[in-house]
């Protein structure tokens, strides 16, 4: 009896069992083996996005790592209990650390060693706002242990340590975080971001800082920067001074806090490796406490923010001190009450 041939597909046509499983919806198959082909770009999409965050994550500690640490907040008897809000003592250094004898002529820096406060300035945010608020460097206050001499003297007897206390004292407010900045590093920051944008009101000539700026809005490279900064050759001397000090750092914030900067690599890896290298910090702080202090700058800068110089009383001099400027205590008392708690400064303590 001859046997009658199957209606099924020949084995000889072992790709058809494919098409006849994937008629009924089964899936796709690659071949004479009748096997599912596997989907490889979920596997590879997963692998991809495990490596970019090991990336992001080991490249933000190695950042972290890079910041230079100081025991600079620690608790004394009688310290200014923790006040609501953030508070940042940001201090520029005259400290010539990673400058060549040829870098420091360029500059005009001059050749002194060690390290002392050039720019001093209270950084408040929180519910009650954004404040900036400079501290003139000739201040004439108390300094613990040392009677009263101008501020920056406080840094010279003992560090940042007694620069903080010092300004506690006399202000009332906590401070939470310290940042610090020598020459060398404020002008590789500056370049880094490829320069910032600032208006000169009138012709800058200053010989001392290697400063020659005509007026109207230009872009100051590094070098021009330190020196805009640096310069005391005016008719109000520091004081007009540390008006260029807020309005060129609040500026430089909102440039390196720009999509111009952040989004482009090219300036964005630059700025992270020498800002990372050339702050100094306390031992607590971090790089996400540093973004965060950047952030509130731009703030200020966007005018979402004040700032200010902390009221001016009169000014003196002694055989010991030299001129030195004292605050308005009345003005001054409403101005750090008002940081101390989170409140908006009164329109009547804000000035120039």
């Amino acid at each position: 009896m001859a046997h009658s041939r199957s209606a099924s597909v020949p084995p000889e046509d072992p790709y058809a069992y494919g098409d006849q499983l994937r008629g009924h919806g089964q899936g796709s198959y690659d071949g004479p083996s009748g096997y599912p082909r596997r989907r490889r770009w979920p596997r590879v999409l997963g692998v991809l996005a495990l490596v970019l965050v090991l990336v992001v994550v080991g490249g933000y500690f190695y950042l972290d790592s890079r910041l230079k640490r100081e025991d600079v907040l620690t608790d004394y008897a009688g310290r200014v209990a923790d006040t609501p809000g953030t508070n940042w003592l940001i201090v520029g250094s005259d400290s010539r650390a990673g400058l060549s004898r040829e870098q420091r002529h360029k500059l005009g820096t001059g050749q002194a060693a060690g390290r002392r406060t050039d720019s001093m300035m209270l950084l408040h945010y929180g519910s009650g706002g954004t404040t900036l608020v400079s501290l003139p460097r000739d201040s004439y206050l108390p300094i613990p242990g040392h009677g009263s001499n101008k501020l920056n003297a406080a840094f010279a007897f003992g560090g940042p340590k007694l620069l903080v206390r010092t300004v506690e004292g006399a202000t009332g407010v906590h401070i939470d975080h310290y940042a610090e900045i020598g020459f060398s590093g404020f002008v590789g920051v500056v370049d880094a971001v490829g320069g910032v944008d600032i208006c000169v009101k009138s012709r800058m000539k200053d010989p001392k800082a290697k400063l020659d700026l005509k007026p109207g809005c230009q872009t100051l490279d590094g070098k021009d920067a330190l020196g805009y900064v640096r310069s005391r050759a005016y008719a109000r001397a520091d004081l007009e001074r540390v008006e260029h000090q807020r309005q060129f750092f609040g500026a430089l914030m909102k440039k390196s806090t720009g999509p111009g900067v952040l989004l482009n690599p090219f300036r964005s890896v630059p700025l992270a490796l020498n800002a990372t290298s050339n702050f100094l910090v306390d031992d607590h702080d971090h790089l996400y406490d540093l973004a965060r202090m950047m952030w509130a700058m731009r703030g200020v800068s966007g005018g979402s923010g004040r700032t200010t110089t902390v009221p001016i009383g009169g000014m003196g001099s002694t055989p010991s001190v030299g001129a030195y400027i004292t605050w308005d205590g009345a003005r001054a008392g409403k101005l750090f009450g008002a940081l101390a708690h989170d409140e908006p400064v009164p329109a009547s303590a804000i000035s120039n």
